[in-house]
């Protein structure tokens, strides 16, 4: 069985989160959207919430699941005995930090390898801060994160 996981913080998860696991799904049989716990960042949501908003993003999807994990990805990859992680990109900034990732999780886990999966255009410019950020200030989120988790992300950032 081919199995791969797409980490992140999804702090939202957004429509080119949910774009890039969409399309792994069609590459593997089983695919692990992965919350990575950050204990040096203060997310926005927490760990459950983050699960919540994947598995209501994904539900269409019967080969991906859902979960949280503190640690090293390389870790956890040897427990799911995963060999693949995806990385979605969406500029040559993106690249540079993922390379130093992928570099290290092949020196941390021999056996796990990094796809780098290239953002869908229309979500290149798209991340999670910004999401917040207009959420926070009242603005229209809608063309920016599934519609399974707008209302939810209203309620929590509006100020």
């Amino acid at each position: 069985m081919k199995i791969a996981i797409c980490p992140g913080s999804f702090d939202p998860i957004t429509k080119g989160h949910v774009d890039i696991i969409e399309r792994t799904s069609k590459l593997f049989d089983k695919v692990y959207a992965v919350v990575m716990v950050n204990p040096s960042k203060t997310p926005t949501f927490t760990t459950e919430e983050r699960v919540d908003m994947i598995k209501k993003c994904t539900a269409h999807l019967d080969n991906v699941e859902a979960e949280s994990f503190e640690g090293l990805i390389a870790d956890y990859a040897r427990q799911k005995d995963a060999h693949t992680l995806v990385k979605g990109l969406r500029a040559v900034t993106d690249f540079e930090y993922e390379f130093q990732q992928a570099l290290t999780n092949k020196k941390l886990n021999s056996e796990l390898e990094t796809l780098f999966m290239v953002t869908n255009q229309e979500y290149m410019y798209l991340s999670s801060t910004i999401v917040r950020q207009i959420a926070e200030f009242g603005g229209d989120i809608e063309q920016f994160v599934p519609h399974e988790i707008k209302d939810e992300l209203i309620r929590k950032m509006v100020k």
